[in-house]
């Protein structure tokens, strides 16, 4: 049976991190994963090029039933680090939209760097292999864990699970971490879908079918008070409700009953605008809405006032047109679900683990990297920094 310092399942972006470090500090590591294609999740993601991190990332970027957890592992390995091992590798990036990272070329870039860095530091592969079982020998204060694969038995002093979470099970994705943690007496707070499409009642949403494919800017919030989440991004509509980084930013945040609102005029002041237009003229409403809008979408919210004169209408008609302009409120009846979501939110409580190594408080050797812990972050690159920092954390840890 071969023996190992560390054995990480999970070959993804946090496993491969975690094994490189771990590995490079002087550990003998096995990297398992029961997939036949490396990495597939980085390899689709940022549309093939791999939005690989955020150059500005704070703890107020991930949500967590333990918000502070997080900041020590981010503290310890930036952006401005990962950035440095991307251009050490001679990778070439741009900046988009709100400090997001991509590729130049291909997000398998990513991949083979990560590969590189596992193979400069000696670690060996398992791949395609099923663990099927672990079981943990305590023993005068040490401990091993025994690894039941379909490839036999594998010994390790640490075992390191960076599984991922459940969203796009068609990549693969299983909950082999969170029965793991259950398994091992670990807490697991409740997973679901993030960073996902909302949907609504077809009835309800029938008369606005027909806007789909249609994107614009707009405030997406949920909750209440001062600090309810919103943003301000693209909002897609669909043929069963919104996408679009807004909705998949809100998404996150959002519980199931309760109400999205949404500004859909952002930089505008509706009320005075449209009472400054009565007095202008003989303007349809249809054709002004259509100044700010897509005229798709000025014709469907508007309906049969479309046709109508703004001098025509009353000022308290057109007054709560613009707070339903400026706050249109609607109830999601759900969401696409795992297999449209790009992350899951929930995971294993961060309650249980070690912010600086990621080990398992209750159980020696035993850590939680990645997606499977309880931090998910914003769309743009932080879900990656939070894989780059959890590993590099444990790796460290390990070394």
């Amino acid at each position: 049976m071969p023996v190992f310092d560390v054995a990480v399942i999970g070959a993804g972006a946090a496993g491969m991190m975690c094994a490189a470090v771990a590995g490079q500090r002087g550990k003998r590591v096995v990297l398992l994963d029961h997939a036949e294609k490396l990495a597939e999740k980085i390899r689709i993601s940022g549309g093939g090029r791999c939005n690989f991190t955020n150059r500005v990332v704070t703890a107020e970027n991930f949500i967590s039933a333990n918000p502070h957890f997080c900041k020590s592992a981010l503290a310890g390995f930036t952006p401005q680090d990962f950035i440095a091992m991307v251009d050490r590798h001679g990778i070439a990036w741009h900046e988009k939209h709100k400090g997001q990272l991509f590729c130049d070329q291909s997000s398998e870039l990513i991949i083979e760097m990560l590969r590189a860095e596992c193979a400069e530091a000696g670690v060996q592969w398992m791949m395609p292999c099923r663990v099927n079982d672990v079981t943990r020998v305590a023993d005068a204060g040490d401990q091993e864990f025994i690894l039941e694969t379909d490839q036999g038995l594998v010994k390790c002093h640490n075992l390191v699970i960076a599984t991922g979470g459940l969203a796009i099970p068609q990549l693969g994705a299983t909950d082999f971490g969170l029965k793991l943690a259950r398994d091992f007496g670990l807490k697991v707070i409740e997973p679901r879908p993030a960073l996902v499409p909302l949907t609504f009642n077809g009835d309800e949403w029938r008369h606005l079918v027909d806007l789909a494919g249609l994107a614009i800017q707009a405030v997406v919030s949920t909750g209440m008070g001062r600090r309810a989440p919103s943003f301000l991004e693209d909002v897609l509509f669909t043929h069963k409700g919104l996408s679009g980084p807004g909705v998949l930013q809100i998404s996150s945040y959002w519980q199931p009953g309760e109400p999205i609102a949404l500004d859909l005029a952002p930089e505008s002041d509706m009320e005075t605008l449209l009472i400054e237009a009565k007095a202008g003229g003989r303007q349809q409403l249809g054709n002004f809405l259509a100044s700010l809008w897509p005229k798709r979408l000025s014709e469907q919210w508007l309906g049969d006032l479309a046709g109508s004169r703004i001098a025509d209408l009353p000022d308290r008609t057109l007054r709560e047109l613009a707070a339903r302009i400026k706050n249109w409120k609607v109830v999601p009846n759900g969401t696409l679900g795992y297999k449209k979501a790009e992350v899951m939110r929930g995971g294993v409580d961060t309650r249980g683990l070690d912010q600086r190594t990621m080990q398992a408080k209750a159980v020696p050797g035993l850590h939680f990297i990645g997606e499977v812990v309880d931090v998910t972050g914003w769309l743009g690159g932080y879900n990656f920094q939070w894989a780059w920092a959890s590993a590099v954390a444990c790796g460290r840890g390990l070394g």
